[in-house]
């Protein structure tokens, strides 16, 4: 489910924050490096139309951790910076739903989907779109407007960052979520606002 004229899709971006800046710039490989850009211009289309927009934000447990809200990384990236009438839903597990007022809101407002970009997808964007889609809620995953890092089987396997996303993809498809590209959102938008700047 795609934005949708009657306001009842909401924009969920999922943990959109620095220290993936900085695990970047430490040598991590993105299995995506457009995701970022495409972010914004989603971002920017549902502003552009009214649409619900909602911030989730990670606020990890381990003192160690780059989300601390004590560490640079914790800090949103600026480019997709929140709007102080846009709500931030600040999450210590991965599901934006645990421990959050995150369905409260969504239920409040009548907003019955969710088009979800962000990171990591194979993490914290794959929990909260498959507890949305158990939940009820109708999913859109943008899927370049996401992305991931490689992995490590326990025998040293390792998988590229490329490999892990679609594997997220293929989990998702279908039974948690309806697949789509960035300029597939910014169509249905201009669809229904012709005066859309995208």
């Amino acid at each position: 489910m795609i934005p949708d004229p009657n306001n009842r899709n909401a924009l969920l971006t999922v943990d959109v924050q620095e220290a993936f800046r900085l695990m970047d710039a430490e040598g991590a490989v993105p299995s995506n490096p457009d995701a970022l850009e495409n972010i914004c211009r989603i971002l920017d289309s549902y502003r552009q139309t009214g649409q619900q927009v909602i911030h989730v934000r990670h606020f990890s447990r381990n003192p160690e951790s780059k989300f601390r809200p004590d560490k640079p990384g914790y800090r949103v990236m600026p480019e997709a910076q929140e709007l102080q009438s846009e709500p931030v839903i600040v999450k210590r597990e991965n599901s934006a739903f645990i421990g959050t007022e995150l369905e409260a809101f969504l239920r409040e407002h009548e907003l019955t989907s969710l088009t979800i970009v962000g990171a990591t997808i194979n993490h914290c964007v794959e929990t909260t779109a498959r507890m949305a889609a158990n939940l009820g809620f109708r999913v859109t995953l943008v899927s370049d407007a996401t992305w991931t890092y490689g992995l490590t089987e326990p025998d040293g396997t390792v998988f590229p960052a490329k490999l892990a996303h679609a594997v997220s993809l293929a989990n998702l498809r279908g039974e948690f979520a309806d697949i789509r590209l960035t300029q597939d959102i910014l169509t249905t938008l201009k669809a229904f606002r012709p005066d859309l700047n995208v």
